[in-house]
């Protein structure tokens, strides 16, 4: 089916998104470390992607998509939609820079205290305020990438990030060549990176059929019910910006933490990212159409195949993440001015957010259950009792086990929201139980990656002397990689967890 082709296409291009994004953390890694520089760098690049994902690919685009897939699949002037929209949240997300500008030590504050009256500080709120602008230009993106998802464009919109990571690249690149400063040139590519992102989507959007133009914001009745499904999404996209900024602030408490963490988290990412984004962003679209045609049958099946896929991905890179994180850390990150002793804490930190990465995936297949019925107050609610759990986790650890109870809250709560989601949905009958055949694979994938670990338990030990070698630890983990995905592969096709003949005839048909 088409769906199929979606997740594929999505995947693709953010599975490139994140290979070129680990070459980016590779780089900055090596020229910049875990010092003050890079610290202050986080902070300030994560100001905009906070704010992004909490207006428009959190509460913004979770209300719109459904409500602009319907109205496509009805004919009832799309187009007109998108446009009040785009110039609807083009106001809000300027007015929100310009606050921004005014108050950044205070964003600052919030989310790294145990920087205030350090270099690091005042560093963060010069680079906050280079870097915040960049909402705009990804906000007004991740909409017309909305647009472009619900009529199953997915390619332009899939590519987009892949576009940032070339600029920091380049930034970095030219930077050291030229001899300057590494970290100034990174907080520049931030917008200049978004109003490439935005140009593109923006071009394949009105290739499409869509082209949208920047007017006058007007108060539409469907603008009006429009605000009032995202209130209760952009409540619980708040919650969740809430345990990020928790995390940060115990993070902050402890030297080095911040850049720990956010490498750890840039590991994770990988298959997050390439499978819970990639649901995420076809799932919703699909289900919203299916629901609106009354096709229960076909919106079972959409969600169990995304079920399926999510699992067939996800088990296996959350082993590895768990079991093998030590050396991925080293290879990929150990250089420079990257040290051991932070490769041995972002490893470990790794490690702990591979135990969450299944629920964090899984989340993206129940949640477009709630959005695609424009139910957004539900997951608002469930991300409250996560909120909790976070909060108490991180903060009442970190005396006993330091900066790594970040890590540790962010799976529990992870794991929480997951199971309330689950609970949630048992009320909305058969559409949103997995079918017999989820059923039947799911036991099987876990077996074909258990498998996989033990044969990469064996592998590692002949082939650990390699990682001692700068010339050889490279290929010594490419061995690793590819040892495991020949042994998943032969392990799930012969214990039924999939059938490669199914995957490629998907690839090759467009699903």
């Amino acid at each position: 089916m088409r769906m199929t082709r979606g997740f594929f296409t999505v995947g693709f291009w953010t599975l490139a998104s994140r290979i070129l994004g680990f070459l980016r953390d590779v780089l900055i890694a090596a020229y910049l470390g875990t010092g003050p520089a890079h610290q202050a760098f986080v902070a300030a690049f994560t100001l905009p992607n906070l704010f992004r994902r909490f207006f428009a690919e959190g509460a913004f685009n979770m209300a719109f998509v459904p409500m602009f897939s319907k109205k496509l699949e009805s004919g009832e002037d799309p187009q007109g939609f998108a446009s009040d929209a785009f110039a609807g949240l083009a106001a809000i997300v300027i007015v929100l820079t310009v606050i921004a500008q005014m108050v950044m030590p205070w964003l600052i504050w919030a989310q790294v205290s145990g920087f205030a009256g350090t270099e690091k500080f005042d560093l963060a709120v010069d680079y906050g305020r280079v870097a915040f602008p960049y909402i705009v230009f990804i906000s007004l993106a991740a909409l017309l990438s909305g647009v472009l998802n619900a009529a199953r464009h997915f390619a332009a919109a899939a590519a987009a990030p892949v576009l940032l990571n070339v600029v920091f690249i380049g930034a970095i690149l030219f930077a050291a060549a030229a001899g300057y400063n590494i970290a100034d040139a990174l907080i520049w590519a931030i917008p200049v990176g978004g109003v490439a992102q935005l140009t593109l989507v923006w071009y394949a959007a009105a290739k499409a059929g869509f082209p949208i133009r920047l007017r006058r914001p007007r108060f539409t009745p469907d603008l009006k019910r429009l605000a009032i499904i995202a209130g209760p999404a952009a409540l619980a996209g708040g919650v969740v910006q809430i345990n990020l900024l928790v995390g940060r602030q115990v993070a902050s408490q402890f030297d080095k933490a911040v850049s720990w963490l956010y490498n750890a988290d840039r590991l994770y990412q990988l298959p997050l990212g390439v499978v819970g984004i990639a649901i995420g962003i076809v799932l919703l679209p699909e289900l919203s159409r299916r629901l609106a045609a009354e096709d229960h049958d076909g919106g079972r099946d959409a969600f169990s195949r995304a079920g399926e896929f999510a699992l067939m991905l996800t088990i296996p890179s959350a082993v590895a993440l768990v079991f093998f994180s030590l050396p991925l850390v080293e290879v990929l990150f150990q250089r420079g001015a990257f040290t051991i002793d932070d490769t041995a804490n972002t490893a470990l930190a790794v490690a702990i957010y591979g135990l969450g990465l299944p629920a964090f995936v899984l989340q993206k297949v129940i949640q477009p259950l709630y959005f695609a019925r424009e139910d957004t107050k539900s997951p608002f609610y469930y991300a409250l009792v996560a909120m909790v759990v976070n909060a108490a986790l991180a903060v009442g650890l970190s005396p006993w086990i330091g900066f790594y109870a970040a890590a540790v809250a962010t799976t529990i709560a992870g794991w929480a929201m997951f199971f309330l989601l689950w609970a949630g949905s048992r009320k909305m009958g058969e559409v949103a139980r997995f079918d017999a055949r989820f059923r039947k694979r799911a036991w099987r994938i876990c077996l074909a990656s258990a498998a996989m670990c033990a044969w990469l338990w064996m592998t590692m030990l002949l082939i650990q002397p390699m990682f001692g070698y700068n010339g050889w630890r490279y290929l010594a983990l490419l061995i690793l990689i590819t040892s495991g995905m020949l042994s998943y592969g032969i392990a799930g096709h012969l214990f039924g967890a999939f059938r490669l003949s199914e995957l490629k005839s998907s690839v090759r048909r467009g699903g």
